[in-house]
């Protein structure tokens, strides 16, 4: 299975180690964090750790977790990163996630890329269902789903330990049958 993805703009691969430092700076960033469980990491060691294991998890003979790498095609600027992680085979169903450096904000990047990976989700990994979740206050996101074709089906209340307190959280999903 091919698992570098491409767009009109960006390239999507699987996370390297190579690509600590610019996952520790993304990471880092308060505006990304805004709406973001992780958290900014205390230090660079915090972040290999998470890098490492994003990188373990892709390698794996039957991974359930794709993380990916977002880069300009033209110019191999990183952009940020994006996920699918499935569920129970049974299910045929996962759960999508992204989060863009700022300079790639409302540029159409995040959408781009987002359906690509929805389609891979589909073509490639012959999922029935894929779910998305995000703050309710984090209008960016939103928009971004709700461009691919997500449905919104769920408002769950104080989901998202957020930096600023509890939020609520919206839940997307598209299915195969969209």
């Amino acid at each position: 299975m091919n698992t570098t993805l491409t767009t009109e703009r960006l390239t999507l691969r699987l996370v390297k180690i190579d690509d600590l430092a610019h996952i520790h700076q993304l990471h880092s960033l308060e505006e990304v964090d805004k709406f973001n469980t992780l958290g900014i990491p205390k230090n660079i060691d915090e972040t290999k750790a998470l890098v490492e294991k994003l990188v373990e998890s892709n390698n794996e003979e039957k991974t359930n977790k794709y993380t990916f790498v977002l880069q300009t095609t033209n110019n191999e600027i990183f952009a940020g990163l994006i996920g699918i992680s499935l569920g129970k085979e049974k299910y045929k169903n996962a759960e999508v996630w992204f989060k863009l450096h700022p300079n790639f904000w409302n540029k159409g990047f995040a959408t781009e890329a987002l359906k690509k990976v929805i389609d891979f989700g589909f073509n490639d990994l012959n999922l029935h269902r894929i779910e998305a979740g995000c703050a309710i206050e984090n209008f960016g996101s939103i928009k971004v789903l709700e461009k691919v074709g997500m449905i919104r089906e769920a408002h769950t209340r104080q989901l998202l330990p957020l930096k600023s307190g509890w939020s609520d959280n919206y839940g997307y999903a598209i299915l195969s049958t969209d």
